[in-house]
């Protein structure tokens, strides 16, 4: 049956409730995402913000806006990147997503991540637009999840997986001046462990790293490897170096763990090899780790050098 002339108000009274309604939503769901809408008309670079992306800059809405001024926000490399990628757009027609880092009109340091459209018309472009959004949550903890993975949480030192990646990539690259591989191993660990408790053990772990970090204070990289054993890469453009390097993180990782019961002297074996050009990351560290058990087997606190020869230099104990 036809509907008449009231029905047809009433539908499109319901529709335009349903409209306004979908708006509110949109607006509502922008703004607790902190998501903002931006443009720019071409070529004049005249810009046009929603209130959302003045305040991801610490700007009273509505206040004056020039692209000049704007761009003032952006750090440097952040600002460069962003003349690329918008150039090269304006250019194409095609838009682009970019993560970039602002520091807004109070000093606060955030990440927004831009995404845009490009407006052509009879070949030229006139409008870029698109939308601002705040992720400086995510870049934080994608930042938090990165230390974690590349650092000891114990130590503070370079973790494992960091360390094998930065080994491989030295030994494969012939840089300026040679470098070597450090194996340090600390004498008496176990004993405290055993006889005073984890919390000891994590106490005496940690004054390692301090202390090693203290020789070495020029490594290229110091690293936990393992439970209680560190590994350092130097500079090493001698072996009468590396055995002045390797004597003080012996001279320096020696000292007592006391309690008013038991009083544990912790020392230290040193295995070290030269890292040379051509040969493989593990062939590198199987000869250090060859010089580390060598120390250990003749009586600790120590170190040895293994030459690509595999003949041992002994340190003075």
């Amino acid at each position: 049956m036809p509907c008449d002339g009231n029905d047809i108000f009433r539908s499109r009274t319901i529709g335009s409730r349903e409209f306004m309604h979908l708006r509110e939503l949109f607006d509502r769901s922008f703004k607790a995402a902190r998501i903002g809408v931006w443009e720019c008309s071409l070529p004049d670079q005249t810009l046009s913000w929603t209130d959302t992306v003045y305040e991801l800059f610490d700007l009273a809405p509505q206040t004056p806006l020039t692209r000049e001024e704007i761009l003032k926000f952006y750090t440097p490399e952040t600002r460069r990147r962003l003349d690329e990628v918008r150039e090269r757009a304006i250019h194409t027609g095609e838009g682009f997503s970019l993560d970039a880092q602002i520091i807004t009109a109070s000093g606060n340091r955030r990440w927004i991540r831009i995404t845009a459209c490009v407006e052509v018309v009879n070949g030229t472009a006139t409008r870029i637009f698109g939308m601002k959004q705040d992720i400086t949550a995510e870049k934080t903890m994608v930042e938090q999840l990165r230390q974690l993975a590349e650092h000891d949480i114990l130590t503070g030192l370079t973790s494992r997986t960091r360390f094998e990646t930065f080994f491989n990539e030295v030994c494969a690259t012939q840089g300026p001046t040679a470098r070597a591989l450090l194996l340090v191993d600390l004498d008496g660990f176990k004993s405290v462990n055993d006889t005073l408790g984890h919390q000891a053990g994590d106490d005496c772990l940690k004054a390692a790293g301090r202390r090693l970090s203290q020789a070495v204070p020029k490594a290229s990289m110091i690293a936990r490897i393992g439970g209680d054993e560190f590994a350092v890469i130097h500079e090493c453009p001698s072996t009468d170096y590396l055995a002045r390097i390797a004597g003080r993180v012996v001279r320096g990782l020696n000292w007592t763990v006391s309690t008013p019961l038991k009083t544990i002297r912790i020392a230290t074996s040193v295995g070290a090899a030269i890292i040379v050009p051509g040969h493989s990351a593990k062939d590198i560290f199987a000869k250090a780790d060859r010089g580390l058990y060598e120390v250990k087997s003749s009586g600790k606190n120590g170190f040895r050098i293994v030459s690509p020869a595999w003949s041992a230099f002994e340190g003075a104990h």
